[in-house]
């Protein structure tokens, strides 16, 4: 009997410590899950218990940042390949009209969740796939949802890029705000290795961000979420309460094949923390 109490005790300890301290959430699993083009992220200590990303959105051609968007979308479609038991790995492939499949790898780790990914020209005929969109929703995560504001860009003083030098988040509106664009409002950043002429059609920010990372404060406080591709395309403050890294593929050849790597981060707030996680997983944009 004393060693049951003791451990009923200890169990729920752990159940308080988790829920007060993110540290320790941090270690819970997290769950995945794919339908309807929407791949979920579940965790029980983040606010609103998951995030969802429209998984892909789109792939894009070049010449984008002033052109209809109907034009720079080439179709595709995106199939559940396997989910294993646990709900920590899945796979997906998507199929392009212009003939490339690419094949998706998700699985969690520690401090969210990785994405290996395969792009393969599969036809005849050079494919201008250049880039995609996967739109993280940040609206439950921030404390910015239709639930609790009409207003879809509460979430902007939440967010935030590296935009300077200093290693310190840059919260939005930034500096240096466009309001411009084809189509407003919203904001991009490009980077200096992508042409500025090939980037969403939103108003672009006259500087490139000093790092890939973009991302949120939790509602609470506690959480931070950011994103991450090698090689990117741009970052982008969407219109759905969204947050984008965009996937850079650069076109290929036929018969031709590149890897992409990408992160999703679920972490305490800490932006030391966060960054020496960065900088572990992409030290080609840390330098």
């Amino acid at each position: 009997r004393r060693l049951l109490t003791g451990v009923s005790l200890f169990l729920s300890t752990l159940s308080l410590t988790s829920a007060v301290n993110p540290e320790a959430r941090a270690h819970t699993p997290f769950t995945l899950g794919w339908k309807d083009n929407m791949l979920t992220i579940h965790h029980p200590g983040i606010p609103g218990g998951r995030i969802e990303t429209w998984y892909l959105e789109a792939y894009c051609r070049p010449g984008s940042t002033d052109r209809a968007w109907d034009k720079t979308v080439i179709g595709h479609e995106t199939k559940l390949v396997s989910i294993n038991t646990d709900k920590t790995m899945l796979k997906l492939r998507c199929t392009l009209k212009d003939g490339v499949i690419v094949d998706h790898v998700i699985k969690t780790v520690a401090d969210g969740v990785s994405f290996n990914l395969v792009a393969s020209n599969k036809g005849n005929q050079i494919s201008s796939a250049h880039w995609a969109q996967p739109c993280t929703r940040v609206g439950l995560f921030t404390g910015t949802g239709a639930n609790v504001t009409d207003s879809k860009y509460a979430y902007l003083k939440k967010s935030f890029i590296f935009q300077d030098k200093d290693d310190k988040p840059d919260f939005m509106p930034t500096a240096g705000w466009s309001v411009k664009g084809r189509y407003t409002p919203g904001q991009v950043w490009c980077p200096k290795h992508v042409p500025r002429a090939d980037v969403n059609p939103r108003p672009l920010h006259p500087e490139a961000p000093h790092l890939g990372l973009i991302g949120c404060v939790s509602s609470d406080d506690k959480w931070l979420l950011a994103i991450a591709w090698e090689p990117y395309q741009e970052l982008f403050q969407g219109v759905i309460r969204c947050l984008h890294s965009d996937l850079r593929i650069g076109g290929l050849a036929p018969g031709q094949s590149k890897t992409i790597r990408g992160r999703i981060y679920l972490v305490p707030n800490d932006f030391p923390g966060l960054l020496a996680s960065y900088r572990r997983d992409f030290p080609e944009q840390a330098q």
